[in-house]
């Protein structure tokens, strides 16, 4: 596997990655790119990939060259501020990772470039929204994430870098 930067070429490839992140449960509904560009409070992660600020990385399997996950930053704020806002200075991360791809690491690794590009951007903070009772969550923790706050149900997670 091999984690690079995402460029804008990966626009629909991060697209995917969102509904991932979005329609998470393997046993809950499922959605589409169409549906999540539709609702902005899901759109607003995405759409215009990439715009100034901007930050993410993509991992691709070395056998297929296919992407298998994907993980970003994006400055949201005023009347678009995300689910994870904490303030205009603190980009929100998403990650999405492959259903067929879960628990290989895959999410772990990305979050390790990722941050460290943030650190290298100058970044002093990045947040994160995530159900309470989703798996991701300890993963975030073990990254250095904890609550902070909370939004319509989902924690709110922050990590210092």
């Amino acid at each position: 596997m091999t984690i690079r930067r995402a460029g804008p070429d990966d626009a629909g490839f991060l697209a995917q990655m969102l509904v991932a992140a979005a329609f998470w449960r393997d046993d809950g509904p499922a959605g589409s790119v169409d549906e999540v560009m539709r609702r902005p409070e899901f759109a607003h992660y995405i759409s215009g990939w990439p715009t100034r600020g901007d930050l993410g990385v993509v991992e691709v399997d070395d056998g297929s060259g296919e992407p298998v996950g994907a993980a970003w930053l994006r400055f949201l704020g005023g009347a678009d501020a995300g689910y994870g806002y904490v303030d205009e200075a603190t980009p929100e991360l998403t990650i999405g990772v492959a259903p067929g791809c879960r628990g290989r690491g895959i999410g772990g690794r990305l979050i390790d470039a990722l941050l460290a590009a943030a650190r290298d951007a100058g970044i002093s903070a990045v947040s994160l929204s995530v159900d309470p009772d989703n798996y991701a969550m300890a993963l975030y923790v073990r990254h250095g994430f904890r609550v902070v706050g909370g939004n319509g149900g989902s924690a709110t997670m922050l990590s210092a870098l």
